[in-house]
């Protein structure tokens, strides 16, 4: 059986390419760091600054929120997961099951929690509303998503 030697040679240098590759250190191989974590949870629509004047009221509080969605088609469990500002203010998700295509809202006030509304149960406000950065973690405290806002975003 006779092989072309273009065909030989190009055989020869795949394979070459290919054990160079993965002799090579990762950060070598072009992977400077883990990729971030993938979800069909991503943040959505965030109301940060409370219609009309902000007087504390619960009604003004709860006009403050942010939008959690599933993006995907499979049910997913948010239970124990974060929602925090760049201040520190966290949010922890009870027994919350997100189903396909769905969304919850997630008040900054008092309230009782349903299928589409959670509420943090706060007597002030919580979003910045010239500067701010939403951020959901996941169960494992692994960033989901960031939304940021106001001055440079």
């Amino acid at each position: 059986m006779f092989l072309h030697p273009s065909r030989v040679a190009m055989a020869v240098l795949g394979s070459a390419a290919l054990a160079v590759t993965a002799a090579l250190p990762a950060s070598a191989a072009g992977h400077h760091a883990p990729h971030p974590t993938r979800s069909a949870v991503v943040l959505g629509t965030i109301q940060y600054d409370s219609p009309g004047r902000d007087d504390r009221s619960n009604r003004s509080l709860n006009a403050e929120w942010v939008t959690v969605k599933n993006t995907g088609r499979t049910p997913v469990n948010i239970k124990g997961w974060s929602l925090s500002d760049k201040s520190g203010h966290a949010y922890r998700f009870g027994n919350v099951r997100l189903n396909g295509h769905s969304q919850v809202r997630v008040h900054t006030g008092i309230g009782r929690d349903s299928r589409n509304d959670v509420y943090q149960d706060r007597r002030n406000y919580v979003w910045d509303n010239s500067r701010d950065e939403a951020t959901l973690r996941n169960d494992r405290h692994r960033v989901i998503d960031t939304e940021a806002w106001g001055r440079r975003h």
